[in-house]
């Protein structure tokens, strides 16, 4: 599975996410790998409807199995937060009644610091079509509700746990500019190399005949070395562009290198300035 990598330390804590009396094996899968993605792994389901275990949540879950395997299932909501101190609420609609209503950002630093305290801490999530009633929303201390376009509130399940989940993760680093890897070092190349790359090129065009009329040949070099001199090039990039240009000096349209490399072409470059 990509991205996935056993040598490495697997994160699993934080709060609890709870989906009352979901339906589908699919959806609950699909929680749990969001869920894996970014370090939580407590979850627990309220009443399912197609029972439980579910082998369609095992296939999608693709490869959380230490989340579906340690899934817990409850007959009813108050069972399933009873154990806990502090509970959100995730909704998309205006309710009756007065509860604090937070972003996901506040709401995962509170988590964070309730976490962090030694409190137990849930999330819950309502039912793929209709969510949460006023009454299960009662059970929670807070509300939490997603940043969406107004006129399309509407979350799949699992779009709203990985949301909430993300900023999970989020909350608890030091840095929010970090990232898991960089990308490979590479050498600046040093000005004789750029050099280089100007006269093998323009070697390999003035034997074409690309500078015509001959008159303008300083000026379309020019022209040229200012394309080539606009990015600082690395080494690599350098060797790169100067091996296309030695291919394509050594090998023409009509006489193209094929399966190995010719022994004419190593001793006698083609002429291929009708293709160029």
């Amino acid at each position: 599975m990509a991205g996935t990598n056993s040598e490495r330390q697997l994160l699993a804590e934080g709060p609890a996410i709870i989906l009352v009396e979901p339906q589908m094996g699919e959806n609950i899968g699909m929680v749990a790998r969001a869920m894996a993605n970014f370090g939580l792994a407590e979850l627990r389901l309220v009443n399912p409807r197609d029972g439980w275990p579910n082998e369609k949540a095992l296939a999608t879950a693709s490869k959380a199995d230490h989340v579906i395997e340690a899934t817990k299932v409850y007959d009813t909501l108050e069972q399933a937060v009873a154990d806990l101190n502090f509970v959100y609420a995730t909704t998309a609609r205006e309710r009756d009644g007065y509860k604090p209503v937070r972003s996901p950002v506040i709401a995962a630093e509170t988590l964070r610091a309730r976490f962090r305290a030694g409190e137990g801490t849930g999330i819950l999530f309502g039912r793929e079509r209709w969510g949460l009633t006023n009454e299960e929303v009662a059970l929670a201390d807070e509300i939490v509700t997603f940043p969406v376009n107004p006129a399309f509130a509407s979350l799949n399940i699992a779009q709203a746990v990985l949301l909430m989940s993300y900023e999970w993760m989020k909350s608890g680093m030091e840095d929010l500019g970090a990232v898991p890897f960089q990308a490979m070092g590479q050498t600046p190349s040093t000005k004789d190399q750029l050099f280089g790359l100007f006269d093998q090129l323009e070697d390999a065009l003035d034997a074409r005949g690309y500078f015509h009329p001959a008159g303008k040949k300083p000026k379309m070099v020019d022209n040229l070395r200012a394309v080539l001199s606009r990015r600082a090039f690395t080494e690599q990039e350098i060797s790169v562009l100067r091996g296309v240009i030695s291919s394509l000096d050594r090998f023409s349209r009509k006489s193209p290198r094929g399966g190995r490399f010719p022994t004419a072409a190593k001793e006698t470059p083609p002429d291929d300035s009708a293709d160029a």
